[in-house]
């Protein structure tokens, strides 16, 4: 039966584990009896299981660790010269003939171990003679496990300052030396593996490599954790042989690890100090190294050194470190000619995240960061890669989330010009992002330059797409994004008139460019802020003109007159005509009769020819005449024209309730209690009497569609403004007028034809308890209601 390269590799496992296991025992009873001749046989035979090829690193190791367990039984052996009789220099050179190389370069390890702990020899000389002679096993596997055996038994016997090994002939640079030596020979071994066996299985050979990985590095960790290697050594000695090993290896897994193993084990100052040295490795490697995340880690690194205290931003400064990063990341993006533009910018992002947390307030830093970026994507086409859109977002985002001020980014010249290069859907996200920021920290921005630069920024939410893309767009986004910008045009203010209304104009041009869906949520917002500049300018001359002379209500009127007109043209009839009765309010206040008197004509244009829906035009016909109650500012002749055209209006619309209840409204235009000379009494009985006439109307026709209510509510409501106009003093509206109103509304009550109608019966009953409660409170009102009988 065949079996598979998984069954295999356990068979032969078990067979090796056995293997050691079977000598092991043996061994243990050489050891028993101090038997050193067949302790060492037995020694090697069993590590001659270590001689195997069959097995992968992962397996191999579980059968060295067999191995491992039983060398240290043996050691403590060896140490115990009283039982084996043989001196420490004689054992040492016993061992060196034992039968297969392997072995006896284990044992020779060993015995080497217990030499340097005896003292009867320099430390730096066994490790040299060890480190050589570990050169005669050149299999990768083995060989990597024979040096990380030395490495393991050897560490806590190094030549180091304050340890019992160091004497005066030996420095700290014999036990650099020997780490070193061991390190490179290990980092070739591994190196070489990529060379074995056929082509095919060369991904199944890396995933190998990557399980040995760490005992490579260890070696630097070894090195790490010396106590004479401070900064000069490091810098002198140890980083310029490590890197040349690195750059030398040419192989893409090595030197990415092994640059990753630098940053991780030595000191944070370490890397400061030698920045130019690390860095200049960089380009040299391979391209396809991921060098971005090797830098990227280091700057994170450094960012958080930097931050853990104050005093180390000097050091910062003085190595230039921002200047050293952002000059080895050009390098290695010139180098890497094939690097995908998403590792370029996930670069520069790491480099942005640096800059904002060590030199933030080095905005010239934050641009020349931007701009390279910009460099970078203008070399590329159109950006698509969705990686890459993510990587820009979190680029431009990184200074709003550390500034949290807009006006920071409105000042880098190279923002923009990054934002240029997102798709447009992206430019919109980002647009929201910058709109977000603006609204969460209440940022008010107050130049019209300013305005302008942010306008650029978010142009993908105020300029219309081309036709398809726009039918793409989701109805609730889009509306969420133009309410922003509405929400925006809130937040631009300035105290100085002069400047705001350049403000104004800078919007205006901006949100001009928005086509017919944008116009309806962007000119309101745009009218209402021109309309709060007014009411600060009220008091002043309202004739001034022309461009060069100061900002005036008049030429704000102006502005606004055209600005509203484009809601004609998208169209929104209804919006225009009430920002035209806004306007004319507004200008009512600052005492412009022309100018209240234009805007009302618009309205009463547009009321004319755009709007024919019938509830459209209930609605625009109360809003003409509310407002027109309210303003002051117009002579007799005006006045008239205007109540005249809105009370012709309120008779012809399409529904007779709707004719009564505008007719009704109209008689507020004859009597306004605040303005002087404005109380025409028969005029306001003329109202009233013609929405009588036309509540009867309504009645009447209700009756013949026999089953439907008759509108009965009309009398009671009229009644209401014949009682209002009665304690208002009119005395063209007599208590016999209200009395026969009252009488009329009872017998329709009454009738048989009228269909009963709860609401109509209430508000009746209550107008009547009003009534009674007038008559019962006495004095002046209480006599004019007297001779009413409810």
């Amino acid at each position: 039966m065949m079996l598979s390269g998984d069954e295999d590799e356990e068979k032969w496992l078990a067979e090796g584990i056995a293997g050691v296991q079977h000598n092991a025992f043996y061994m243990h009873r050489a050891l028993d009896s101090n038997n050193l001749r067949e302790a060492l046989k037995y020694s090697a035979q069993m590590l001659s299981e270590l001689r195997t090829s069959k097995l992968s690193p992962h397996k191999y190791y579980e059968l060295y660790m067999r191995a491992f367990d039983e060398l240290r039984k043996l050691e403590m052996f060896f140490k115990d010269e009283s039982r084996h009789g043989v001196s420490i220099i004689d054992l040492y050179e016993l061992v060196q003939h034992a039968g297969n190389i392997l072995p006896r370069l284990y044992l020779l390890c060993t015995v080497g171990s217990v030499y340097i702990k005896s003292k009867e020899a320099p430390a730096k000389e066994v490790l040299k003679d060890l480190v050589e002679m570990c050169r005669g096993v050149q299999h990768p596997i083995r060989g990597l496990f024979l040096r990380s055996y030395l490495a393991q038994v050897s560490r806590d016997k190094l030549p180091d300052i304050g340890s019992e090994y160091e004497r005066d002939a030996e420095t700290v640079m014999d036990a650099v030396e020997f780490v070193l030596q061991n390190f490179t020979e290990m980092n070739k071994l591994w190196v070489r593996m990529q060379h074995q066996g056929p082509g095919r299985v060369r991904e199944k050979r890396e995933k190998e490599r990557n399980e040995l990985r760490d005992l490579v590095g260890k070696n630097l960790h070894v090195l790490s954790q010396i106590e004479g290697v401070d900064l000069e050594m490091y810098k002198e000695n140890v980083l310029p042989r490590v890197l040349e090993q690195v750059v030398n290896c040419k192989d893409e897994l090595a030197q990415y690890y092994l640059m990753d193993c630098i940053i991780q084990v030595f000191p944070d100052e370490y890397h400061l100090q030698t920045l130019e040295t690390l860095l200049g490795a960089c380009p040299q490697l391979q391209p396809t190294v991921d060098i971005k995340t090797v830098l990227s880690r280091l700057m994170d690194r450094l960012s958080n050194y930097a931050v853990s205290s104050a005093d180390v931003l000097p050091e910062f400064l003085q190595v230039e470190a921002f200047a050293k990063l952002s000059n080895a990341i050009g390098k290695v993006i010139d180098a890497q000619v094939d690097m995908p533009i998403v590792g370029a910018i996930s670069l520069y992002v790491s480099l942005l995240t640096f800059t904002l947390r060590v030199h933030p307030d080095r905005l010239d830093y934050v641009d020349q960061v931007l701009g390279a970026c910009v460099k970078k994507l203008s070399s590329a086409p159109k950006l698509e890669d969705s990686r890459a859109t993510k990587q820009v977002v979190a680029l431009l985002s990184a200074p709003l989330d550390k500034y949290n001020d807009i006006l920071t980014a409105l000042t880098l010249s190279n923002y923009p010009r990054v934002m240029d290069h997102l798709d447009d859907g992206t430019n919109k996200v980002m647009a929201m992002v910058i709109i977000q920021s603006i609204m969460k920290n209440s940022t008010c921005i107050s130049t019209a330059e300013k305005v302008e630069v942010l306008f650029e920024l978010i142009k993908g939410l105020i300029k219309d797409l081309d036709g398809a893309a726009q039918d793409e767009l989701d109805e609730e986004d889009f509306k969420e994004e133009q309410n922003s910008v509405a929400r925006l045009i809130h937040m631009l203010y300035n105290d100085d008139s002069e400047e705001m209304l350049k403000i104004i104009c800078t919007v205006r041009k901006h949100i001009m460019t928005g086509g017919p869906k944008r116009l309806p949520f962007t000119v309101p917002p745009l009218v209402f802020s021109a309309l709060r500049l007014v009411r600060q300018l009220q008091n002043q001359d309202g004739d001034v003109a022309g461009e060069e002379e100061p900002a005036t209500p008049k030429k704000i009127f102006q502005l606004l007159n055209q600005t509203i007109e484009t809601l004609l043209y998208v169209p929104s009839p209804e919006m225009a005509l009430r920002l035209y009765l806004q306007c004319a309010e507004a200008a009512n206040d600052c005492d412009l009769e022309p100018v209240a008197y234009e805007f009302f004509t618009q309205a009463f244009m547009l009321y004319e020819e755009e709007i024919a829906d019938s509830k459209a035009q209930v609605t625009a016909i109360h809003l003409i005449i509310g407002t027109l109650q309210r303003i002051s500012v117009f002579g007799i002749e005006n006045r008239d024209t205007l109540t005249h055209k809105a009370t012709g209006y309120s008779a012809r619309l399409l529904k007779k309730p709707d004719q009564c209840r505008a007719v009704y409204a109209c008689s507020h235009l004859f009597w306004v209690d605040d303005q002087d000379g404005i109380k025409d009494g028969e005029r306001v009985l003329l109202c009233l009497k013609r929405a009588l006439r036309i509540a009867n109307a309504a009645q009447q026709m209700a009756n013949v569609a026999r089953g439907s209510s008759g509108p009965v509510v009309l009398f009671v409501e009229i009644l209401n403004k014949y009682l209002y106009f009665f304690e208002k003093g009119n005395t063209q509206i007599t208590a016999s007028a209200i009395q026969s109103l009252i009488e009329l509304i009872t017998s329709e009550m009454q009738s048989e034809s009228t269909t009963l109608d709860p609401a109509a019966n209430a508000f009746f009953a209550s107008t009547k308890r009003y009534i009674e409660f007038q008559k019962k409170k006495g004095g002046a009102m209480g006599e004019k209601y007297d001779p009413i009988n409810v």
